[in-house]
């Protein structure tokens, strides 16, 4: 497997369709990706931003198609969120077209001048990617390949096991899901629990976890 890195400048077609978003924030990096639903354009990311100067995050609910499930972070001007993206009926298929068996990793910044991707895969798709990225770009500024050995890291370790298993259920019930499946009351008694100590352990294991995936970033 091998690691691209990827930077352009996108074309006037991506520049209008990002118009919407870049007119509320300066840029946003994809720190992580938690959930792709390909066959129906949507996927759920943990981003990062930074707000136009005249936008406060309490008054923010949506980036363009991108809508706000929760801010997890605010801090110097940067925003750390939880967001949900639904692709338009019309894009659909194009959306579908980046589903290359690729691991999308960072850098993974877009900002109105300048685009940096970074994706982990064989060759064979690295090289359809390239295509697809050309189709967005009006110009490839720079674009640099080496050996990559993706190993998965299993961040659930710097949880306890009583916020693990929290947490997982959550899950599996549908509790992080927009809108939620199952309220907080709910959880609370299928876990045989206090809602108190439920709330507790998850807020203490969404901190442990972000963290863990912030590590390094100021």
């Amino acid at each position: 497997m091998r690691e691209m890195i990827i930077e352009f400048e996108p074309n006037e077609m991506m520049r209008k369709e990002c118009k919407p978003i870049f007119g509320i924030v300066r840029y946003y990096e994809i720190l992580e990706t938690l959930k792709i639903e390909w066959e129906h354009g949507i996927c759920v990311d943990l981003i990062e931003f930074s707000l136009q100067d005249h936008l406060s995050i309490d008054d923010v609910d949506h980036i363009g198609d991108m809508e706000i499930l929760s801010v997890l972070r605010s801090e110097g001007g940067k925003h750390t969120c939880l967001i949900k993206h639904k692709e338009p009926e019309g894009s659909v298929d194009m959306f579908r077209e980046f589903d290359l068996d690729l691991i999308f990793s960072q850098p993974f910044i877009l900002a109105p001048d300048k685009c940096t991707f970074s994706v982990i895969g064989e060759q064979k798709s690295l090289n359809r990617f390239v295509e697809l990225m050309k189709g967005q770009a009006s110009r490839i500024i720079n674009m640099t390949l080496k050996k990559a050995a993706y190993r998965r890291k299993d961040v659930l370790s710097v949880l306890t096991e009583k916020q693990k298993n929290i947490m997982i259920a959550a899950r599996k019930y549908g509790y992080y899901d927009y809108p939620k499946k199952i309220s907080s009351e709910k959880l609370s008694k299928r876990l045989n629990i206090t809602k108190g100590t439920m709330l507790e352990h998850l807020r203490k294991a969404e901190g442990r976890l972000l963290a863990e995936i912030l590590a390094g970033y100021s």
